[in-house]
């Protein structure tokens, strides 16, 4: 099975030799995607992975361990490209032993050696008496605390060149672990040392054997001598005069060669500087390569240079050392400046945060330059939030408005650091918008986006930088460092509260910042005086809102992803919630303005149902009102279910009820327009009756009367079909109380139906009702003495007219109306018949059976639209009458009653029930 990457390939090592530690540079390529990717570095042989630094898939960094082997090969193994090869090698420099008789290239102080032949004083190192290792064989250094020994052997010590040497003390120290063999060889090397020391010395008196036998003899003379003259020192006795000759020699000899040796003196001063300067010239030229280094930008080899003067002089007491080193110290102190001042500058990467706390902490920097970091990034978030309130505030007042970048104005600070920031986390958060964007989006939107973007852009570096701090990989991880990762979590530990008050600090800025500019309500006095100050002319639509919550909810589920604590997030949760509370009002309350405005729209365009464009134009207006709520009342993680709170189903339910009365209000409203308010329209008519009609449209201008019958009908689609729809949307997108919603629904459509019903009834019915009695009683016609029937009067005839007129006016708008009208007008015509036969004192036999001809006429006409009332009335209308005694009079009766039915056939039709259904919509 063949692997998703190329095995890890070393194709360079810098520097490419040095002893254990050397810190080297490893390039190759396919090193690794990642730090968690790297799973094995081993150089000559040693596991060097605990000190590696992964910088790139081309770039390694790490020291190089105590290998056994001298030269080897860097092998990289990864978990993409398993193990790697190399084609360089590393050599590994061994320390040189030094041994008694050995030079020494450390420098050490010369002071007071007696030189016997120039009786001259010269330096010499005490040191030079003092081999590092008078065994000769390698150290094996044991680990037995210093108090044990000495308890072991007080008063004694394991220096060899103290007074007090223990052999023992030394042996234990030492050499603990070396094998007997190798004792055996340190104790010839001892010997041979001891006889090495014996020969030089004998050597030296065999040289000068003659010189001794000379002396010997002179000095045997001059004691022979001194017997002889006695051993006081009288004035020109043989003593005084000796002194005088031996003065006078030194006196000669000082002349003679004063010049010589006082050259020979200078040469060896200079040559003791020359050399010193050779010795040392690393520390001599440390000053100025520190200042070529930092110039560079090379702190890594600044640091390096500084660890090892200060292992080798930091102590020193040689002055002209303790000179150079202060310069040193200096330029450090001065590098330290520095690299805080670089640290605490912002903006900056996490790359370099945490490369400059690992230098101040190699440097022994004084304080906690991985707080103050943190402190520094902590005061530049909330100035940024600051900043761009304060940047929109200004735009608002000045009515620039946020310009675009792109569009030729000089972009702010903030926009170049919010754009970084989006940049370097891979793009925008949101899908890209066209160039007249941010003159089209409301400021407050705006400004809620820009400060997310701060927000999410500045806030996971801050708390990545401060899980590094816990966790102390702002540090290396080689041994000499382990003090500073403990002290580095041991200082987290203690400032976690104060680290958690800084992320409160900044998520309740969010959130106070972001209800200064959408929710003011919710603030105190002194809180709008510091987050508040918008000039808002016009409150933010429920788009607006919901692309405001989708942002919110960007920047709280970015933070989340941190691992950042949910009682530290749960203010902006907090917030969510009152943003979405918030659009559901706003645009519940939009939505009846919107409904208001829906009268403007009727165009009192009918279908075959008597149906116009307005409750469907209203279903619509909801359906889409609820599309838009459907995102900002979605429920996320950890999110609460605003339709389940009590208040916000509350608050719902009542504007709900709101908006269907004011849709019903515009129906009111629509029913009172006078004429010169509507214009012309197009009616639309039933196609299943081309019999009755040569056209499916015709133009006409309605009347108040077909205006209130259009609403009636629309009232009545409105209860049987559109309000039960609605509710069954809001059912659909989880609102609750929706019987609540629709009982009052159909209550206040049921109010305005029966008000406007009887508004009709009022206009059509009473002409009728009026016509009759004026009818009957015209030419002076007497019930008591009248000429036998002869047909149905003309009076009856113009009300079944009248009345087929009202019909055909019902049928037009909408056939679901005609039986409900018909029926009402009926009964008021039948009760005033029933009325005006009461009133007639007595009838005479014609005028008895003129009576019930006129009656039973009109009752037959109209009897598809008898209710129990009209029946009522017209039986009591024939129970005033006289009744008929013969069967002549009963069938006269009939025969005028099939008479009239005959010759108004044709018009009595439309009161028959028709057999087409009316199409549905």
């Amino acid at each position: 099975m063949s692997r998703a990457r190329q095995p890890p390939l070393v194709t360079g090592i810098s520097p490419n030799e040095g002893q254990s530690w050397t810190k080297v540079t490893i390039r190759g390529e396919n090193l690794g995607t990642g730090p968690a990717d790297l799973v094995g570095l081993s150089i000559c042989g040693h596991n060097c992975l605990l000190t590696a630094e992964w910088m790139s898939a081309s770039k390694i960094v790490c020291r190089v361990g105590p290998a056994k082997d001298d030269k080897g090969e860097i092998i990289v193994t990864t978990k993409s490209g398993g193990h790697g090869t190399s084609t360089v090698s590393f050599k590994l420099l061994k320390a040189e032993k030094i041994g008694i008789l050995d030079q020494s290239a450390v420098w050490v102080d010369e002071m007071n050696y007696y030189d016997m032949r120039t009786d001259r004083n010269k330096g010499i190192s005490p040191l030079s008496l003092r081999p590092s290792n008078p065994l000769g064989i390698d150290v094996d250094k044991g680990k037995f605390p210093q108090k044990d020994m000495e308890a072991m052997f007080p008063g004694m010590s394991g220096d060899f060149t103290g007074e007090n040497f223990s052999a023992t003390w030394y042996l234990i120290e030492n050499h603990s672990g070396t094998g007997f063999e190798q004792l055996r060889t340190a104790a010839s090397n001892l010997k041979k040392q001891a006889t090495k020391k014996n020969e030089g010395s004998l050597a030296y008196v065999k040289g000068g054997l003659s010189t001794f036998f000379e002396a010997q003899d002179a000095l045997a003379a001059i004691h022979q001598r001194l017997e002889s003259d006695g051993t006081e020192r009288v004035e020109g006795s043989m003593t005084q005069r000796l002194e005088n000759v031996l003065n006078r020699a030194s006196d000669t000899a000082d002349t003679l060669f004063q010049e010589v040796l006082g050259r020979k003196d200078k040469a060896d001063s200079t040559r003791n500087a020359l050399n010193v300067l050779q010795r040392f010239k690393f520390l001599f030229n440390l000053p100025l390569n520190i200042e070529r280094n930092i110039q560079k930008g090379d702190y890594d080899v600044v640091i390096n240079d500084y660890e090892k003067a200060k292992s080798l002089f930091g102590n020193t007491e040689v002055p002209v050392f303790k000179k150079v080193y202060a310069e040193v110290e200096t330029r450090i102190g001065a590098l330290r400046s520095l690299l805080l001042d670089k640290l605490l500058e912002t903006p900056s990467t996490l790359h370099d945060q945490k490369r400059y706390i690992r230098y101040l902490s190699d440097l022994h920097a004084s304080g906690d330059p991985a707080w103050q970091c943190i402190w520094a990034q902590h005061k530049w978030i909330l100035q940024l939030m600051q900043s761009c309130k304060d940047e929109f505030i200004n735009d608002q007042r000045v009515g620039a408005g946020a310009v675009d970048p792109e569009g030729g104005a000089r972009p702010s600070a903030l926009y170049r650091v919010s754009h970084t920031a989006s940049l370097k986390r891979g793009g925008s958060l949101r899908t890209p918008r066209s160039s007249n964007w941010r003159y089209d989006t409301p400021q407050q939107v705006q400004f809620v986006e820009k400060l997310s973007d701060v927000v999410i852009g500045q806030l996971p570096n801050f708390w990545k930088l401060w899980i590094s701090y816990v966790n102390g990989s702002l540090f290396s991880e080689t041994g000499e460092k382990s003090g500073q990762v403990e002290k580095s979590k041991k200082n987290a530990r203690q400032k976690q509260n104060d680290f958690k008050k800084m992320i409160e600090e900044v998520t309740h800025r969010l959130v106070k910042l972001v209800r200064g500019a959408l929710l003011p309500s919710t603030l105190s006095e002194a809180e709008l005086r510091l987050y508040g100050g918008w000039e808002s002319k016009a409150e933010l639509t429920g788009p607006w809102i919901t692309q405001v919550i989708n942002t919110v909810r960007v920047c709280h589920e970015a933070l989340a992803a941190l691992e950042i604590p949910n009682d530290l997030l749960q203010v902006i949760q907090d917030l969510l919630l009152d943003l979405r509370v918030h659009c559901l009002v706003v645009t519940l309350d939009q939505s009846g303005e919107d409904v208001k405005r829906l009268a403007e729209k009727e165009d009192w365009v009918v279908d075959n149902e008597g149906i116009t464009s307005l409750p469907a134009q209203f279903e619509h207006s909801i359906v889409q009102m609820l599309q838009s709520l459907k995102e900002p009342m979605d429920t996320k993680a950890g999110e609460v279910n605003v339709l389940q709170l009590e208040q916000a189903q509350d608050r719902a339910s009542e504007l709900f009820v709101n908006i269907m009365k004011v849709f019903i209000d515009c129906l009111e409203k629509l029913s009172t327009l006078k004429n010169e308010d509507v214009g012309a329209s197009h009616l639309s008519v039933d196609l299943a009756s081309p019999d009755r009609f040569s056209v499916a449209l015709e133009e006409f201008s309605s009347t108040p009367e077909q205006r209130l019958l259009i609403i009636l009908s629309n009232c009545h689609y409105l209860e049987k079909h559109t309000f039960l729809n609605v509710a069954q949307h809001l059912e659909k997108h989880s609102f609750t109380e929706t019987d609540k919603i629709t009982r009052a629904s159909m209550e206040a459509v049921k109010e305005l139906d029966a008000t406007l019903f009887e508004a009709y009834i009022e206009r059509k019915a009473d002409p009728i009702v009026g016509s009759l009695e004026p009818g009957i009683y015209a030419g002076y016609f007497d019930w008591r003495d009248c000429q036998p029937p002869t047909g149905v009067r003309n009076y009856l005839k113009e009300a079944l007219v009248n009345i087929i007129a009202v019909h055909a006016e019902v049928f037009t708008v909408s056939k679901e109306l005609v039986s409900r009208v018909l029926s009402r007008i009926v009964e008021s015509v039948a009760e005033e018949m029933s009325r005006l036969m009461q009133c007639v004192s007595s009838f005479s036999k014609n005028g008895a059976l003129q009576a019930r001809l006129e009656i039973g006429a009109l009752r037959d006409a109209v009897e598809s639209y008898l209710t129990a009332e009209s029946k009522a009335s017209f039986k009591q209308a024939l129970e005033s009458l006289p009744q008929l005694q013969s069967g002549a009079d009963k069938k006269l009766l009939e025969e005028l009653l099939n008479k009239f039915k005959s010759s108004m056939h044709l018009q009595l039709t439309c009161f028959q029930p028709s057999s087409v259904q009316p199409l549905k919509r």
